[in-house]
Parts: structure tokens; C-alpha cells; sequence
């Protein structure tokens, strides 16, 4: 009974250790970029607007952000953590836009238009964190 104890202190201890040490290796990246929004609308995506470009699946009250690709290569990766000034939490980047758009983000609203077209288009902050390249994949 003890040994399972120790076992799943050690385990918590291991995982925080772990996220610590993530954020302290981190380099943060603060960016000014025009934001958008879209919706799952085949009109405004594809034949298959609830998929992303990176494969992931759209559903109505996920905090999602489409990328302009030239922002790719600024670290704001798939899956990367991004603080958009004026709002509370933090948003993913799971999709990626066409290649035309530079410094731009697209915010995803579900399936509310009206809620798109109030938002606009609007200059913003990003702050996100770039992470360091694997030693492994150098």
C-alpha cells in the first residue's frame, strides 16, 4: 500500500516537473497581427469545413486559431499556445490559412456568423512561446 503511494507521488511530482520545466525553457514571442474570424461553413472553408488543414476535427466552443503561413515559420506551429489580447484564455493553433494572408490570424467561431461579422477584422497582440528544437531533431 505504501508503494503504490510513493509510486503516484512520484508520478505527479514527475509530470509537474516536466510542464515546469517547459515553461522555464521557453522563449516568449509577442507579435502584432491582424485577426479575423471564420466559421465551419463550407463557403468560407472547403467541401469539408470541419476539418482543419492539419487534420483536426472543428466543433462549435473550441478555442481554435488558423495561422497565416508566414507565421509558421515564426514558431506559431500546430498545436502551439497563443494569448490574444482581450480575451481571457488561450487559443491553439490547429489550422493553417491559405498562402495569400501574411501576418494574419483567423479565429474560430463555430457556426456563428453573426458573432464573425461583429469581430471584423481588427489588429491585435499575440504572445506565445517559441520552444526550443529537439536536440534529436537537429
Amino acid at each position: 500500500m505504501i508503494t503504490k503511494r510513493y509510486l503516484i507521488l512520484f508520478t505527479v511530482l514527475s509530470l509537474y516537473n516536466c510542464n515546469t520545466r517547459v515553461e522555464q525553457d521557453c522563449e516568449p514571442k509577442t507579435l502584432k497581427v491582424i485577426a479575423t474570424a471564420y466559421n465551419s461553413l463550407a463557403y468560407q472553408t472547403n467541401s469539408n469545413p470541419n476539418i482543419t488543414a492539419f487534420g483536426d476535427s472543428l466543433y462549435s466552443g473550441l478555442r481554435y486559431v488558423a495561422v497565416s503561413r508566414d507565421l509558421l515559420d515564426s514558431g506559431l506551429v500546430h498545436n502551439t499556445k497563443i494569448k490574444i489580447h482581450g480575451f481571457d484564455s488561450l487559443f491553439t493553433v490547429k489550422d493553417k490559412m491559405h498562402s495569400r494572408w501574411r501576418k494574419r490570424i483567423d479565429i474560430y467561431m463555430g457556426d456563428d456568423v453573426k458573432k464573425a461579422k461583429k469581430w471584423g477584422k481588427k489588429k491585435v497582440k499575440i504572445e506565445y512561446c517559441l520552444q526550443p528544437k529537439d536536440s534529436l531533431s537537429n
